[in-house]
């Protein structure tokens, strides 16, 4: 007996689900890259606020990461699990070295404007087959994205 046949969904419900797990997947892959490439660079009389900040946004993504791919494991599927495998299937692109911290504080409200997109994506296709536990998964993650999201709106109106 296969793996989602044990959990009640078929090999063809999972299938959208799946799918929508790992374009959240790579797109907070790459999101939590550019997160490490602003910590490590920022300069300018916001470095400690943002240095911390940037820290505190990696590191809960980081624990989403590993819960995405988690879940994805639950179906029995395997995530996509490289770096050219994240750049080809995410929408957030990477960022250079030499950004600004406004830029940088401008990046990350973009990249969570794309992740909105992906965890409604990933709610409806949960939804839509009865999957509570990654819609409730991902519920919890535009919670928190949406409060992090008016956080950093406030600070760039600075």
């Amino acid at each position: 007996m296969s793996t989602p046949s044990k959990l009640g969904f078929s090999e063809e419900e999972t299938k959208e689900v799946v799918d929508a797990l790992n374009k959240l997947l790579a797109n907070y892959q790459v999101h939590y890259q550019k997160l490490r490439n602003f910590h490590w660079n920022v300069e300018g009389k916001d470095f400690f606020e943002l240095h911390d900040q940037f820290e505190l946004e990696y590191d809960a993504v980081k624990l989403q990461i590993d819960e995405i791919a988690e879940r994805i494991r639950v179906f029995g599927k395997k995530p996509i699990s490289t770096m050219a495998g994240y750049l080809n299937a995410a929408e957030i692109e990477e960022a250079s070295e030499d950004t600004s911290s406004g830029d940088m504080v401008t990046e990350v409200l973009k990249d969570f404007e794309i992740l909105f997109s992906f965890l409604i994506d990933t709610i409806e296709a949960a939804g839509e087959i009865g999957d509570s536990a990654t819609e409730d998964m991902a519920t919890g993650y535009l919670k928190r994205l949406e409060q992090r999201h008016w956080m950093f709106t406030a600070w760039n109106k600075g």
